[in-house]
C-alpha cells in the first residue's frame, strides 16, 4: 500500500502538482480508480458473464438450472461485485484516516450484508420453485418451511448488521435475545407453531396443496391452494378464500377427500321412502310383463309368490350394475332401512366412476330420476307428505 501511495506521489510531481494540493489530488486519483475498477467489473458481470450463464442454462436440458440462475439471482450477485471492490480497495485511499476508513468500511459492509441476504431469499425462491416441480416434492407443503429459512437469515443478517454499527460481537447480541427469549417466543408465536405444524402436516402426509378439505369450524369447504407458515388458504367451492392457521389443522379435525379422489370412485347413498301399503305380492300378470321386459334375469325366486318390492330392488341393482358410470369393482347394493311413520326407506349404495363435482351430481340424479319414474310399473308409491293438493282434492269428496 505504501509503495503506491509512494509512486503515486512521485508521479504527480512529476507532472508539477504542488506539495498542497498533492494528498487530496492523490486521493482523488486513488478513489476514482477504485470507483471506475468497481464499474468496470459490473460492467463486465452484467455484459459478458450473466449473458454467456444465460447461454449455457439454456442449452441443458434441464430446468432447475433455469430457476437457479434467475434474472434475480443473477442480478443480486450482480449487485454484489462492487461493494466487495470497494471494501477490498477503500484502505488504499484512507491509510492514514482509520476514523474514515473504518466509517465508510462499515457502510460497505452493512451493503454487502443486505445485498447477501436479497440473494440467499432469492436462492431459496428458486429452490422452492424446483421442489414445487418435482415429482417426489410437488406434494408436500414446503413453502412454510422455505419461509422460515428466509426468516432465519433475516434475522442473522438483521444481527451482523447491527453488530456492525455498534461495534459489537455478534455473539453477545445474540446472548442477549436469549434473555429476551420468553418476549420473542410470545412475539413469533404464530410462526413457531406455524413451522411446527407444517412439518406435521407434512411428515404425516396430512395436507398437500390441491387437496380438498372441509372443516366446518373455520367455514372451509374447498380446495388447498397454498400452505404457507402462517396460513393454509382455502379456495372454497363459492370461489371464497378461507384462511386456517396451520395449528388448527393439527390440533382439530378436517376431513380430507384426497382418498376419495385416489380411489375408484365416490360414494353415492341416498335413499327413498317406499309407501308401505303398496308392498303386495305380484301376478301372473306383472311376472310374466317382468320377464318379458328382462327385468328378472338373474332373478333367485323365493316360491311361487313373489313380492313386487323384491323384484324392485332386484331390478335397481342390475339397473346400477349395467350403468356404464357405475364403478361396478366398488361396493354396490339396493338395501332396505328401518321403517318409519313415513315409510319404508330404500337406500342405494353404489360409487360413480366420475369423482368430480357435475358428473357425480348428474350421474345421482339421472339415477333416482330413473327409480322415480319406474317406480309405478312395479306397483308401488313413494311415501309424501299430504299437499295443499291433496288436502284440496278430499274436501271435494
Amino acid at each position: 500500500m505504501d509503495t503506491i501511495n509512494n509512486d503515486l506521489t512521485n508521479l504527480l510531481q512529476q507532472m508539477g502538482v504542488h506539495q498542497e494540493s498533492l494528498g487530496i489530488t492523490q486521493r482523488i486519483i486513488i478513489i476514482a480508480g477504485i470507483i471506475i475498477i468497481a464499474f468496470v467489473a459490473d460492467y463486465f458481470c452484467r455484459k459478458i458473464v450473466v449473458p454467456t450463464i444465460k447461454k449455457l442454462t439454456a442449452k441443458t436440458q434441464a430446468t432447475w438450472d433455469d430457476y437457479l440462475f434467475n434474472d434475480v439471482v443473477l442480478d443480486n450477485i450482480c449487485h454484489l461485485i462492487p461493494p466487495v471492490i470497494l471494501y477490498a480497495l477503500l484502505p488504499f485511499a484512507f491509510p492514514h484516516e482509520p476514523v474514515t476508513l473504518t466509517f465508510i468500511l462499515k457502510l460497505c459492509w452493512v451493503y454487502i450484508t443486505a445485498v447477501s441476504m436479497r440473494l440467499i431469499c432469492s436462492f431459496l425462491t428458486s429452490l422452492y420453485t424446483i421442489s414445487s416441480e418435482h415429482e417426489k416434492l410437488k406434494n408436500h407443503p414446503l413453502k412454510g418451511v422455505y419461509q422460515m429459512l428466509k426468516l432465519i437469515v433475516i434475522c442473522i443478517g438483521v444481527i451482523i448488521i447491527i453488530s456492525t454499527l455498534i461495534d459489537k460481537d455478534p455473539m453477545n447480541i445474540l446472548t442477549g435475545l436469549g434473555a429476551s427469549a420468553a418476549i420473542l417466543m410470545l412475539v413469533f408465536k404464530d410462526t413457531i407453531m406455524g413451522l411446527v405444524a407444517g412439518v406435521q402436516l407434512s411428515a404425516n402426509n396430512m395436507l398437500r396443496p390441491g387437496d380438498w378439505i372441509t372443516m366446518p369450524k373455520y367455514g372451509a369447504d374447498g380446495t388447498v391452494i397454498e400452505v404457507t407458515l402462517t396460513t393454509v388458504k382455502v379456495q372454497n367451492w363459492d370461489n371464497t378464500i378461507t384462511t386456517i392457521p396451520p395449528y388448527a389443522l393439527v390440533s382439530d379435525s378436517f376431513q380430507n377427500w384426497r382418498g376419495m379422489r385416489e380411489s375408484g370412485g365416490r360414494r353415492i347413498k341416498r335413499s327413498l321412502n317406499i309407501d308401505m301399503t303398496t308392498v303386495h305380492f305380484c301376478t301372473p300378470q306383472q311376472l310374466k310383463n317382468f320377464e318379458k321386459r328382462g327385468w328378472l334375469e338373474g332373478f333367485e325366486r323365493t316360491g311361487k309368490e313373489e313380492v313386487n318390492l323384491h323384484v324392485f330392488r332386484h331390478y335397481l341393482e342390475r339397473y346400477l350394475r349395467h350403468h356404464p358410470r357405475v364403478n361396478t369393482s366398488l361396493t354396490l347394493m339396493v338395501r332396505q332401512l328401518q321403517p318409519t311413520p313415513q315409510g319404508l326407506p330404500i337406500e342405494l349404495y353404489f360409487f360413480s366412476a366420475n369423482k368430480d363435482w357435475i358428473p357425480y351430481e348428474r350421474l345421482q340424479a339421472e339415477v333416482f330420476d330413473h327409480v322415480l319414474a319406474i317406480l309405478p310399473q312395479f306397483g308401488l308409491k313413494v311415501f309424501q307428505s299430504p299437499t295443499g293438493t291433496d288436502i284440496l282434492a278430499l274436501s271435494k269428496q
